[in-house]
């Protein structure tokens, strides 16, 4: 390992101190740790969160210099060049805009905005303002992930025919799980079209290629959820029977059957509201020369087929990850020592700050957010439709006044 004894602090503000923006402001600080070659130094600025005692715990536990509940003064401070935006999906476009005007590179959660519209609008502002973007898109730093890839892309599975991803989750499985934002159309717009299904598009899309059409249906399991009580708990929290309930207003599930741009067939499907699965995000791939299988709730395997020539391996090989894998060396120099979601928080943290490093964007861009928000628009329409959608490149090409 060559040591950069180039350093580069860049100044971090993180918005939404929940689950989700503690992972990302741990993912900071372990890029000085877990890739010290790279001369990246995080420096934790501040943090906000409209819950005083989130943001004053945040700030603690995490070593931000700073702390607020006006989410305005992480764009504001001008010590800070990197923003990450962990807030509810409805919150994203407001402070996106008010990040890229500010100059600032932006770390905005999925499924970026609330609609496919919004997304198309915030990838038009980071475009129009020239900064770097960047997109929670985690499970693709899985190193069996990373590995899967550079297979398919060197033809080891020969031509690509057929592919299956999928996303089970029981976060909303329990009837008395709370009726949080995720669950509210105006909060978070889409169900699992935009929550767990943009996962499961972008992995096809990295891992494939673009979509050409779809054909898709939705559900809505539970109606009712128990209504949570403010600044607490998270989307996997529980109320009690008896609770005031409120209505569910987007979907539980989505299935889709897909034709890539390139041939390969295909299908996508998830819940939120199904039983069994913990959190199965998972795809298959099928070749003319070999397939492979991923599981989530296995990251640190790889199912491969690769079939020799005189048929004594004739079926799937179980492969373990270790450091002969992509930045598995980065976190443990084993064999079959696992690493977890948060290391993969860490890798996706590393490309967004080296992106800045070297002023060159590297993908999940907000740009190929839009790609998904595009395929997700096709669903929709398929929705009402019931027929096969083609997927639209639309963009976005003029400011919304704020």
């Amino acid at each position: 390992m060559v040591i950069n004894m180039t350093k580069q602090t860049l100044g971090i503000g993180v918005i939404g101190m929940g689950w989700m923006g503690m992972a990302h402001s741990r993912a900071y600080r372990n890029v000085a740790d877990r890739f010290y070659d790279s001369g990246i130094r995080p420096r934790m600025i501040i943090c906000a969160d409209d819950v005083a005692a989130r943001a004053e715990q945040a700030q603690a536990i995490n070593g931000f210099e700073q702390m607020t509940t006006d989410w305005h003064q992480v764009i504001e401070h001008p010590a800070v060049q990197v923003v990450s935006i962990t807030s509810p999906n409805y919150l994203h476009l407001e402070m996106v805009r008010a990040a890229t005007q500010a100059g600032k590179h932006v770390f905005c959660e999925k499924p970026v905005g609330r609609s496919p519209e919004e997304t198309a609008e915030i990838e038009y502002l980071a475009r129009q303002a020239g900064v770097i973007s960047f997109v929670g898109f985690n499970y693709r730093w899985a190193p069996m992930v990373q590995y899967a890839k550079q297979l398919i892309e060197e033809g080891k599975l020969g031509q690509l025919t057929h592919y299956r991803g999928r996303f089970f989750s029981m976060y909303g499985s329990n009837p008395n799980g709370l009726l949080t934002w995720r669950f509210k159309a105006d909060q978070a717009g889409l169900g699992v079209l935009g929550d767990i299904m943009s996962h499961v598009a972008d992995m096809a899309h990295m891992l494939v290629g673009p979509i050409a059409r779809v054909v898709s249906n939705r559900n809505t399991f539970i109606k009712e959820r128990p209504l949570p009580i403010p600044g607490q708990g998270t989307h996997f929290s529980l109320g009690k029977p008896g609770d005031p309930t409120g209505p569910v207003e987007n979907e539980d599930y989505v299935g889709t059957v897909v034709q890539f741009e390139n041939g390969v067939q295909g299908s996508f499907e998830t819940c939120r509201a199904i039983y069994g699965p913990k959190c199965e995000m998972s795809f298959e791939v099928n070749g003319t020369k070999g397939a492979l299988k991923w599981n989530f709730e296995r990251l640190n395997e790889l199912e491969l087929y690769l079939p020799d020539e005189a048929g004594i391996h004739d079926g799937y090989t179980n492969l373990l990850g270790g450091p002969k894998y992509p930045n598995h060396g980065r976190f443990n120099p084993g064999d079959g020592i696992g690493i977890g979601y948060e290391d993969l928080k860490t890798i996706e943290a590393y490309n967004f700050l080296q992106s800045i490093v070297d002023g060159q964007q590297r993908a999940p861009s907000f740009a190929d957010a839009l790609k998904l928000a595009n395929v997700q628009s096709a669903m929709i329409r398929s929705w009402t439709s019931g027929s096969w959608e083609t997927v639209q490149n639309r963009t976005h090409d003029k400011p919304t006044p704020a």
